[in-house]
């Protein structure tokens, strides 16, 4: 009996049956535990600071963080990524909040939940992740300037006369009106929050910089009786503990208001995830499954609407900070989320000391460092094409809407690329393979033709065919070169082929690949109206015998 090898694993094997498959012992659960402390002390603030920021009260960005995350990290296809509330949400989520209500973003959540499902099962994983780069880099920097302006408020501690407007412009235009009702108090508290956090990662890079500064200016607030606003003033204090699972309100109304924001979590969703799954791949060498990381984001908001929470995504400053941490697996995650519940359950009350504006300093360092400033300026200089979709992304993500960014980058991009794909394919006069005996150069011409032919190429050069097919008897093609060709493509052979023939000619086509070939035949240029031939030398023997 011969012995054969292990088939590949399922892409739908979460990681943390592949991690427990290699053998999990006592070191690994230590290192694992250390690692999701550490991520858990970094979640903690930030999760309660993204949910305010959206427009919902603080306690369910930590059911988010609790059960989403836990969700993401047992089932997902990375071993490292940490599921929680992003902060690339913050204006969607705040969108769905004001049009819906926390119902509403409830049910968009779990909608979102079946979508992401249906996209992994649907295995289109892998087609997400080819968004290209200058779309993600106008994205990421578009959504770090929403969420800085979405903490302007909070970081000078202004009064506005009525709810904050979700549009940038109007945004602004209400934060001006409002700017004779400036906190110095607030905004000292937030000056020092965000000076403690650049120093603390400056002087000590391993200690939990923004645990720290948040703990800092609450104690400070607390002992000095400095006059902000808090937590607790605003929301009240924290629930102990999570509520019992129930589904959201589902009514035809309700879903039909909640869809338009369900499509835009799930697009978000999955870029994001799979965007930080990538990251993880970089910095440790693995390689995630696309399509099991999807349903585990499915079935984490699923779980997250139920706990009362909202949307779940791949995180990643936090999945790179578990990663640097130590993490051996998908438990290190888990454990993270199970230090956010101990939170809940021990220290809840602490929380409603913290100040609002020490938050929103958090915000405000994340906002900065997300941005890609390096990125974004290398990208406007690299070339006026990269330029124009970076910029493009860039003003309709803060000025119009994130899908509408997303969805209108990709296509610029695809633009792009189709220009640059097209210039790259060549139509070259090629001299050899003549004999004298069978014709001169006034009936039989050869060409190479070089690089993938598809419609962007065949709108370029198809004229160019098309005018040196007006004379020879025996028009020959080299295809050595074409590594692909699409149905316009072949379609432009076929119309070529019909008028060599028209004028007693006859078109050869030397070297094709069999899928180009079977392109070709598909689109009508077959034999005999084409003659096939594998090289050049045919040509002679068939033009001899012709």
């Amino acid at each position: 009996m011969t012995e054969t090898s292990a088939p590949p694993p399922s892409e739908f094997l979460p990681k943390l049956i592949t991690v427990w498959r290699e053998g999990y012992g006592f070191d690994k659960l230590r290192a694992d535990a250390l690692a999701g402390l550490t991520v858990a002390i970094v979640a903690l603030p930030l999760s309660m600071a993204i949910a305010i920021a959206s427009g919902v009260g603080p306690e369910r960005g930590l059911y988010t963080t609790i059960i989403g995350g836990f969700l993401v990290s047992a089932m997902g296809g990375s071993r490292y990524q940490i599921g929680g509330p992003a902060g690339a949400f913050i204006v969607l989520v705040a969108a769905c909040v004001m049009t819906t209500g926390v119902e509403g973003l409830i049910l968009a959540t779990f909608l979102s939940g079946f979508m992401l499902i249906a996209v992994g099962a649907l295995r289109l994983g892998t087609y997400i992740k080819f968004i290209p780069y200058p779309v993600t880099v106008g994205f990421t920097a578009g959504i770090a300037v929403i969420i800085f302006s979405s903490q302007i408020k909070d970081l000078f501690g202004l009064q506005l006369g009525g709810p904050e407007p979700a549009e940038f412009v109007h945004k602004l235009g209400a934060i001006w009106a409002a700017r004779g009702t400036v906190s110095v108090a607030a905004m000292a508290v937030a000056l020092a929050t965000v000076g403690l956090i650049l120093g603390v990662k400056r002087l000590r890079p391993g200690w939990p910089n923004m645990l720290i500064a948040v703990v800092a200016a609450s104690v400070i607030v607390a002992v000095f009786g400095i006059g902000v606003e808090t937590i607790g003033s605003r929301f009240g204090a924290l629930p102990r503990t999570p509520p019992a699972p129930a589904l959201p309100v589902i009514t035809a109304e309700a879903l039909w208001a909640a869809l338009p924001f369900a499509l835009s979590f799930t697009l978000l969703g999955a870029i994001e995830s799979l965007l930080s799954a990538v990251v993880a791949d970089g910095m440790t060498g693995r390689r995630h499954r696309s399509n099991a990381e999807l349903t585990a984001q499915g079935v984490a908001n699923i779980g997250s609407a139920l706990f009362g929470g909202f949307c779940v995504t791949g995180t990643i400053a936090r999945t790179a900070t578990n990663v640097r941490a130590g993490s051996q697996g998908p438990v290190s995650g888990m454990l993270h989320a199970l230090f956010v519940l101990m939170f809940m359950l021990l220290a809840a009350p602490l929380a409603g000391f913290i100040p609002l504006a020490a938050l929103a300093g958090v915000l405000a360092v994340v906002a900065w460092n997300m941005a890609e400033k390096e990125e974004l300026w290398g990208l406007i200089r690299s070339s006026r094409a990269d330029a124009m979709v970076v910029i493009v992304t860039f003003l309709l993500v803060v000025f119009r809407d994130l899908t509408e960014g997303i969805v209108v980058g990709f296509a610029l991009g695809g633009v792009v690329f189709i220009s640059r794909m097209s210039e790259a394919a060549q139509v070259e006069p090629q001299e050899a393979g003549y004999d004298p005996d069978i014709g001169g150069d006034a009936d039989r011409v050869t060409y190479r033709l070089r690089g993938p032919y598809f419609f962007g190429a065949a709108a370029r050069l198809g004229s160019v065919l098309d005018s040196i097919a007006d004379n020879p008897k025996a028009f020959v093609v080299d295809f050595t070169d074409v590594p692909f060709m699409d149905s316009s493509g072949a379609r432009s052979f076929e119309l070529l082929a019909h008028k060599v023939a028209r004028k007693g000619g006859q078109l050869y086509l030397v070297g094709c690949r069999d899928d180009v070939k079977k392109t070709l035949t598909v689109q009508g240029a077959s034999e005999p109206l084409v003659r096939f031939l594998p090289t050049l030398g045919a040509v002679d023997r068939a033009e001899a015998n012709h």
